[in-house]
């Protein structure tokens, strides 16, 4: 029998790489065959990079032109749930990384089973939307995720499986060199959600500060979700901005960086897959130390005011010793290691139920 699995594309493009691998995986398989369905020709063409051997079938979804649209300015996605309901019905059980699918729960005829494949593996309260509840099956990176989704209700010990990170396994080697000078490389990652992140608000103030810090390289990539704040330009050849590239979320600047600096974007955890030193900035000067939402702020200096960064990056590689098992034990709660590749892991946690729902 041969089982059919749609995976939705219809976010921005950094939530591509947390399905990619168990997609690619399943689609080796004889018994499987792999629908993707997107939104965006450049969402089309992003996912046929990593799929040189064409094993998935990559189905365009019709979209609102109001707007040209891409990787990471995807159309609404409730218009086009909307519009392709009948057609993304034709597939008995539908995988996703966002929460705005659950609303085809609610249309008439609608039968297909929905899988949740929770992307990221952050600490900030907005990781756990009540939509969860709805999903058949919600697959998490770590146990912190499936406890936290158990205590607020949004799933069960039968219904929330463990499978790690797929997303490691895309990583590609480094090609080209971001910076003329070589230099220890900062990465300053702030969120896009307002409450908690750093850029609206201060972004403009950090970079004058890096420009003052000669002996370092900058890399200041917000979230690609972050659309508003500053128009943050420099001249400063030790200062790469990057409002929204690939390499803003395939890991290349998570990989080259000594050092991070955030406030609460997930990406720490991508970071800390190798230990290394961590500066968040509490700029708004948040009571954090018992707050679950800045739990990983413990994982590394917190500072006040940006006056301080020089400093905090002078001391960080000796300061390090003192956070890595800290570190190294949030990291495994975040994203659970095995021996069983993550994408296997995804990929048989998906047939499983796949066959269930075709018995």
């Amino acid at each position: 029998m041969i089982h059919e699995v749609a995976f939705l594309a219809i976010s921005q493009a950094h939530q591509f790489l947390h399905w990619l691998p168990a997609a690619l995986r399943l689609a080796a398989r004889d018994d499987v065959r792999v629908t993707v369905l997107v939104s965006t020709p450049d969402g089309g063409d992003f996912i046929r990079s990593y799929d040189p051997e064409n094993r998935l079938r990559i189905e365009q979804l019709s979209a609102p032109s109001l707007r040209r649209h891409g990787l990471f300015t995807p159309p609404l996605r409730w218009p086009v749930l909307l519009m392709n309901a009948k057609k993304i019905a034709r597939y008995p059980v539908i995988v996703t990384t966002e929460v705005t699918s659950s609303l085809l729960y609610r249309l008439p005829g609608f039968r297909s089973r929905m899988i949740h494949l929770k992307h990221g593996a952050g600490d900030r309260e907005g990781g756990y939307n009540p939509k969860h509840a709805s999903f058949d099956l919600t697959l998490v990176n770590g146990p912190k995720d499936k406890q936290r989704l158990v205590e607020r209700g949004l799933g069960n010990e039968d219904n929330i499986k463990v499978v790690g990170y797929g997303k490691f396994e895309l990583i590609r080697p480094a090609t080209e060199r971001l910076f003329i000078h070589d230099r220890p490389v900062a990465l300053y990652n702030p969120h896009f959600d307002e409450k908690v992140g750093t850029w609206i608000r201060h972004g403009r103030e950090v970079v004058k500060a890096m420009e003052k810090i000669a002996d370092w390289n900058f890399i200041v990539a917000p979230h690609v979700k972050l659309r508003r704040g500053p128009l943050v330009s420099t001249k400063a050849s030790n200062i790469l901005i990057d409002r929204g590239s690939v390499r803003s979320i395939d890991m290349t600047y998570t990989q080259a960086a000594d050092v991070y600096i955030g406030d609460a974007s997930s990406q720490i955890y991508e970071f800390i897959r190798t230990p290394r030193p961590c500066i968040f900035l509490n700029l708004d000067r948040i009571d954090w130390p018992a707050n679950p939402n800045y739990a990983h702020w413990h994982l590394g200096q917190v500072i006040e005011s940006v006056e301080k960064l020089p400093a905090a990056l002078a001391r960080a590689n000796e300061l390090q010793p003192q956070f890595e098992e800290a570190q190294r034990k949030m990291s495994a709660a975040s994203i659970e290691q095995s021996d069983v590749p993550a994408s296997e892991r995804q990929a048989q946690a998906i047939l499983e139920f796949a066959r269930r729902v075709d018995a």
